[in-house]
């Protein structure tokens, strides 16, 4: 057997077993949609505090001070961490395309602080937080509208400690 088909075969082997462990084949396996490590269905997984919890609030025009649905995703992400205590975060804090560059990096720190703050408050440790601004520089939607500037102007959880095994 030359080379080639040596490389072929055990390529080929692997993609298949590849194949079987993503639908939880006979090989033991864990489903993506069926509760493994690592899915949304598993309550320690990344996956599930950013779908289920929410890694996001939304703040109002000019604004800092958390809305009363932010503070109930913050206190489901606060529980969250607290029950999962070697994950870190970084909080990014964002704004709308309204105003000056420099406005907006203020307020984007502004409401970045306002969500640690808040993480604080309920238990984590400060040292488990970090806070960036990104101002109006990372919109997640581009228009001159106020559908727009709504979803831009957020603090977003991102975890950045955990799974160290």
């Amino acid at each position: 057997m030359s080379g080639l088909t040596k490389v072929i075969l055990i390529t080929s082997a692997l993609g298949l077993a590849a194949c079987d462990n993503v639908t939880g084949g006979n090989s033991g396996g864990t489903s993506l949609n069926g509760g493994g490590a690592g899915s949304v269905a598993d309550e320690t997984s990344p996956a599930y505090f950013n779908q289920e919890i929410g890694d996001r609030v939304l703040f109002v025009v000019d604004q800092s001070s958390l809305t009363t649905q932010a503070q109930g995703i913050l206190l489901a992400q606060s529980n969250w961490l607290l029950a999962n205590t070697d994950y870190t975060v970084t909080i990014e804090g964002h704004a709308d395309e309204q105003g000056t560059r420099e406005y907006n990096l203020a307020l984007g720190a502004r409401r970045a602080n306002s969500a640690q703050e808040y993480l604080v408050s309920r238990g984590i440790a400060s040292n488990r937080i970090k806070v960036v601004s990104y101002g109006k520089e990372r919109p997640l939607e581009i228009c001159s509208d106020e559908s727009c500037y709504s979803q831009n102007r957020r603090a977003v959880t991102i975890l950045t400690g955990g799974l160290t095994g």
